[in-house]
């Protein structure tokens, strides 16, 4: 991965606005509507050219496939593995929201949540399609311009295990690492051609707040250090500079009063392989954490991407906030050391996204601006 050493680099979480009629066509799929294939694989080869040309004209340095072929983060991998035929409990709440029922029918209400569909593991779970990430990089590599740097999203075996209910192997450990082998062919079918793999991990920071609002915080470490022990099973033959992780607190508009403090989590953070680490810093409820870092080391050969714009608000970052943001990361752990990213993505799930997909270029372009004068300033 390429290093801020000459100005500050940006990029984004991965997902970004899908067109409307690849949106209709995606939930004519998971609603079982009969689908052409080929007609679904070739709009999505031609949205992926869509939106890297987007974000090549708004600036951005790192850039994504906006996860075009992905109906989610997460659920994508019912279609690439076997083993998950069973059916979850779906989730009916997060803690945050309990006390506000009002907020709780709007969010899980959204058009995108509604049609969730989450399975259970009902048995041995293999890779049905390893050829899907091959052509998800086809895809990329076919849009990107002369030497430009990409990556592809992939969920971690914690958030799989984290959303799909085991109901078949006999312990958590064992179900984690089934996943984590499998997971392993997709991680190393992207870096293998020379794309960033950007490894999501909300079990790490959300999980607190959905399976052990009501445990004790050495529990939930307890589960996120076993999380990341599989994650770096999976990774064990990719090197750290082609992998990247993704810490979420959830992307959707709640008080996010219950979050697990980032200063309660980091240690283990720095314990997972990949050297980058994006991250939630923009929002109200984590803007203020860039403050541990004066008290945090960052390990040798990491590289954080703090959020410096927000997600799920249509207000576009100034480019001077987004500026001062930066400043604050750099002056800590050093201007290489950074990268300015988003909190989360622009379209975590198919139908839903709180940010109208024009401003999100918008945000974008506002984003390049911010690290050009933060640039100035450093360099």
């Amino acid at each position: 991965m390429n290093r801020s050493t000459e100005r500050i680099l940006t990029t984004h979480v991965g997902s970004l606005p899908r067109p409307d009629d690849l949106i209709r066509t995606m939930f004519a799929k998971q609603e079982g509507v009969p689908v052409d294939p080929v007609a679904l694989e070739q709009r999505t080869r031609s949205a992926v050219a869509e939106t890297v040309a987007k974000q090549t004209a708004a600036g951005v340095d790192v850039v994504s496939d906006g996860e075009m072929s992905k109906p989610s983060y997460v659920t994508y991998v019912i279609d690439r593995l076997d083993g998950f035929g069973g059916e979850s409990h779906p989730v009916e709440t997060y803690a945050d929201l309990d006390a506000f029922p009002v907020l709780h029918r709007k969010v899980f209400g959204d058009p995108g949540r509604s049609r969730r569909r989450l399975p259970a593991c009902d048995g041995d779970i293999t890779v049905r399609d390893p050829e899907a990430a091959n052509v998800d990089v086809e895809h990329l590599k076919a849009a990107l311009p002369a030497g430009q740097e990409a990556f592809l999203n992939a969920a971690s075996p914690g958030v799989i295990a984290l959303f799909f209910r085991n109901d078949h192997y006999p312990t958590r450990e064992a179900y984690l690492y089934a996943i984590a082998d499998a997971m392993a062919v997709e991680y190393e079918a992207v870096t293998r051609q020379g794309i960033i793999v950007q490894i999501d991990c909300p079990d790490l920071a959300m999980g607190r707040h959905i399976q052990f609002a009501d445990s004790s915080l050495a529990d939930f470490r307890r589960e996120a250090q076993l999380n990341i022990e599989a994650l770096n099973h999976a990774t064990r033959n990719i090197d750290p500079e082609l992998l990247k992780m993704h810490v979420c607190w959830g992307n959707y508009e709640g008080p996010h009063h219950c979050d697990v403090p980032f200063k309660d989590i980091v240690d283990l953070v720095f314990k997972a392989r990949p050297n980058a680490i994006a991250f939630e810093a923009a929002n109200p409820r984590h803007a203020h954490e860039w403050q541990i870092f004066g008290d945090v080391k960052l390990p040798d050969g990491k590289v954080l991407i703090p959020g410096v714009l927000e997600s799920k608000a249509n207000f576009i970052e100034h480019p001077e906030l987004i500026a001062q943001r930066i400043r604050r990361y750099a002056d800590l752990v050093g201007r290489e050391n950074v990268m300015a990213g988003s909190d989360c993505g622009y379209g975590t799930w198919v139908g839903q996204a709180a940010v109208d997909p024009d401003v999100v270029w918008a945000k974008l372009a506002a984003l390049t601006e911010g690290a050009a004068i933060a640039s100035r300033e450093l360099y």
